[in-house]
């Protein structure tokens, strides 16, 4: 795809042109706010932001996209920033960055139809928080990351955790979408009612919505998003287990997503386990604890809760080992605990010992903890890399990652590079691998305006690392490598993964078709899912 090269001579013009449809105040290019759109917690864009704007509606949105990429400036889409695949970073010395944070109401919850449609600027948590005195919820209800992360993002780049176990990824619960295309024409899918405004099925001809699912924002922006509900559980569980080898709990962790029996997943290695226990503080406990007590029914099964969460203290997980927390619900106590018999059952099959479920029931009475993990406890950078593989293959993948570390372990060594694993299930069809790196090195703007100020005031700023940056992206290249051999596919795919090559060519070729349609100048968030590099152009 060729691309205009638009002359700095138009930045005026579009700047007049933008501050007339979303106000001048909506309108931002001072360098605090370029720097901070311009990187994500994975590194800095190639490109440069000219402009940061806020759209307030479709409307809006429609008509910023088509003045920018008439003007020849590429359009960089951004949720809450909390991208680390590079998936709104600009690529192009001539952006405009998207600030979707107007964008974040809840639009209309229709209890009868169960659906709820949403701005795309909508965070997780608002969302929510705001069905939860309706006593309904979403089926995919949100990642860990859902105190900031948005639905828009959610669906653009997909998303994993909160109930995944039964209901898939983000996009399994999406309804319908409102995309505005590169031209600003505005693009609705699926069944939508008698006044063609009223999303309710989303299975109407081709499934137009789920193009746009993953697209990584290459092919539309998200406006407005329609999910589906379903009513709260009325009970849910808790048990969490202890294993001796990352293989044993792989296994576990298979067998249980094949019976079904968990809502959601999470596991840790060792070394993640350290440092989730170093950066914990008493503050946070007693805020956990009073969430804890919070999901019970009664003051008096609170303060029990509490007191069993005090006896387990923070030493419930040994050292050496690897930990699974499984969270249960169903339509009552007693199906929840018949699907916990058989989660224990199977995890004392591969030698699993149960432990205190401490974890199991804070991922649910405090699902959106504040965003302060992606620095380390010690000011590092943090970098997750993942993928999902099918659930025969998550323990030969995980011992040939860990191999790829202990490959490297002079080197982490040397530049103070440490390592852990996150663990989690999709659906019946697959175990998420997170190997997450951290390494003294800088802080960019991303972190400072996510982490409470609080607790960035007690983190240490180190210098740039340049030679410890090199080595964390060394491993990066390697665990992805080895991903790939396994066969593993990816979320927010971004400019990280390698999409296009695992691609045949019928394929690519059918996406690149659907690119040039929707935006024939390749400008809409150009680069992701290997769009626009020098072997797509022509």
């Amino acid at each position: 795809m060729s691309h205009l090269a638009p002359a700095a001579q138009a930045l005026p013009a579009l700047t007049e042109t933008l501050s007339r449809i979303v106000g001048a105040d909506r309108l931002n290019a001072d360098d605090a706010a370029r720097r901070l759109f311009q990187a994500d917690i994975g590194d800095r864009g190639t490109g440069t932001v000219s402009l940061v704007v806020a759209p307030g509606s479709v409307d809006e949105l429609a008509r910023v996209v088509a003045a920018a990429t008439q003007a020849g400036y590429a359009i960089a889409p951004r949720g809450a920033g909390m991208s680390y695949t590079a998936g709104y970073v600009p690529s192009q010395q001539h952006t405009v960055s998207l600030d979707m944070a107007r964008m974040n109401h809840v639009l209309d919850i229709n209890a009868q139809d169960m659906t709820v449609t949403v701005e795309a600027g909508c965070s997780w948590k608002a969302l929510l928080e705001a069905l939860k005195p309706l006593g309904l919820r979403t089926p995919f209800f949100g990642p860990m990351s859902g105190i900031a992360s948005t639905v828009g993002a959610g669906i653009s780049q997909l998303n994993a955790m909160l109930g995944a176990g039964h209901h898939g990824t983000s996009s399994e619960s999406v309804v319908a979408l409102t995309v505005v295309l590169a031209d600003g024409r505005v693009l609705r899918t699926g069944a939508r009612g008698a006044d063609g405004q009223s999303p309710f099925y989303r299975h109407f001809g081709p499934d137009l919505a789920g193009l746009f699912c993953g697209d990584c924002g290459a092919l539309g922006i998200k406006a407005e998003v329609t999910l589906r509900l379903m009513r709260m559980p009325a009970a849910e569980g808790h048990a969490s287990f202890s294993f001796k080898t990352g293989a044993a709990l792989m296994a576990a962790m298979a067998e249980i997503a094949r019976a079904g029996l968990a809502a959601e997943m999470c596991g840790f290695d060792p070394g993640l386990t350290a440092v989730r226990m170093r950066r914990a503080s008493m503050a946070s406990d007693l805020k956990t604890a009073a969430a804890v007590a919070g999901k019970q029914k009664s003051l008096v099964k609170g303060l029990v809760e509490v007191g069993r969460m005090a006896l387990a203290g923070r030493s419930f997980v040994e050292d050496d080992a690897y930990s699974l927390h499984v969270n249960a619900e169903g339509r009552c106590a007693a199906a929840v605990e018949h699907d916990l018999a058989e989660a224990r059952r199977i995890a004392a099959a591969q030698g699993g010992t149960e432990i205190a479920n401490t974890i199991a029931k804070v991922i649910r009475a405090q699902p959106f903890p504040a965003a302060n993990s992606i620095l380390g406890p010690d000011g590092e950078r943090w970098l997750p890399i993942h993928g999902q593989v099918p659930l025969s293959v998550a323990a030969a993948a995980l011992q040939e990652i860990e191999g790829v570390f202990a490959a490297m372990a002079d080197e982490f060594k040397q530049h103070g590079v440490h390592t852990g694993f996150l663990f989690s299930s999709m659906s019946t069809n697959a175990i998420i691998l997170e190997p997450v790196l951290y390494w003294p090195d800088e802080r960019h703007a991303v972190h400072e305006s996510m982490i409470e100020p609080a607790h960035l005031a007690k983190l240490p700023v180190l210098p740039a690392n340049p030679a410890a940056h090199a080595v964390a992206l060394k491993a990066k290249a390697q665990i992805i490598a080895a991903l790939q051999r396994r066969g593993a596919g990816h979320f927010q795919i971004g400019r990280t993964y390698p999409y296009r090559a695992s691609r045949e060519a019928a394929s690519w070729a059918f996406l690149e078709s659907i690119k040039r349609e929707v935006d024939p100048a390749g400008l809409i968030n150009p680069g992701v899912l290997g769009f626009d590099t020098p072997a797509a152009t022509s």
